[in-house]
């Protein structure tokens, strides 16, 4: 079974609807008793799958036009308006009554700006969006830095280090690790703009690297199983996300290989969903599954049901912005 990195590229968008989906599933309820448990827990690492697939996406963008003013406008359009619209939609109304986030005016303008609760008390309502577009900003230097020296490309490795010096380096910690969550998907951000370049070179991957792979998968995946199974809420979060590395590359190379000969119709609703995933994010966890959990259903009515009203909904929002982009570009 041969096949090329390619694939990766080819297949982004159902690869990116792929981890959106997990992420639903990772935040849908069920009793840490379940057998189950630990299985949907891996719904987490969908985060790391967008992680690297954005470093990924980022790479091939800045190669075909490295000017930051283009990059960032981007990245703005993309991510900036369905953030403020959502944002408001959830905080303003919460200011308003309970006060539960955002406690004066200040507080409600910097949550619905770039989620300053995040970064100051680690409040994770949103926390994959400001998040992300702080890499999207740092992003742009990294690049140039290690195409000018690519001895850089070895930062991964730096930042698993400091992610173990901020969890157990006592002034470190009381400083940033509050914000753990985010320091913790570093490695696999960068790991994905090193990964560009071997897609852009069109790298080919033999069957004895697919093999490697698979067993890569299944040692990460079982050992993270069983972790949250039987361990979960006993170790640092971190120590799994270190895990989450080679599980995230593994599964993401195996995967595009398995979509490359997977039905058309299966690749094209995965890519569909991939392209609202966004929206899907936005709203699904903290506009629709919120009151769902409120029903006492089991695990899989739930999920069914939370993705049956998810789906549509992202569709429409993703279409109105589109529509109101196109009007504010136009004037």
């Amino acid at each position: 079974m041969n096949g090329d990195l390619q694939q990766i590229s080819r297949y982004r968008g159902a690869l990116m609807g792929i981890a959106i989906l997990l992420i639903v599933l990772f935040h849908v309820g069920l009793s840490r008793t379940d057998p189950f448990f630990g299985v949907k827990r891996m719904g987490n690492v969908g985060v790391d799958i967008f992680f690297l697939l954005s470093g990924i996406g980022l790479w091939y963008a800045w190669t075909k036009n490295p000017s930051a003013v283009h990059f960032y406008q981007r990245r703005l359009l993309r991510i900036f308006p369905a953030w403020l619209l959502v944002a408001t939609a959830f905080y303003l109304p919460d200011y308003l009554g309970a006060q539960r986030f955002s406690s004066s005016i200040p507080d409600l303008i910097g949550d619905i700006t770039i989620n300053w609760d995040f970064w100051l008390h680690d409040e994770l309502t949103f926390w994959y969006i400001p998040a992300t577009m702080a890499l999207y900003v740092v992003a742009p230097c990294y690049m140039t830095c290690i195409t000018r020296w690519p001895v850089f490309r070895w930062s991964p490795l730096l930042m698993i280090v400091m992610c173990v010096a901020i969890q157990y380096v006592r002034p470190l910690h009381d400083a940033i690790g509050h914000i753990e969550i985010f320091w913790s998907r570093v490695p696999i951000f960068l790991i994905g703009i090193g990964m560009g370049n071997l897609l852009k070179d069109n790298k080919r991957i033999d069957g004895a690297t697919y093999t490697f792979l698979f067993l890569l998968l299944l040692t990460s995946l079982t050992t993270c199983i069983w972790m949250e199974q039987t361990l979960h809420g006993r170790f640092p979060l971190f120590i799994e996300r270190m895990l989450y590395i080679p599980l995230t590359i593994s599964f993401v190379i195996l995967t595009a290989r398995l979509l490359s000969s997977a039905p058309i119709r299966l690749t094209a609703l995965l890519t569909w969903i991939g392209g609202i995933s966004l929206e899907i994010y936005l709203l699904h966890c903290h506009f629709i599954l919120v009151h769902i959990e409120r029903w006492g259903w089991s695990y899989w009515p739930k999920a069914l049901t939370c993705l049956a009203l998810t789906l549509p909904a992202a569709w429409i929002l993703h279409k109105l912005l589109e529509w109101l982009i196109r009007q504010t570009t136009k004037s």
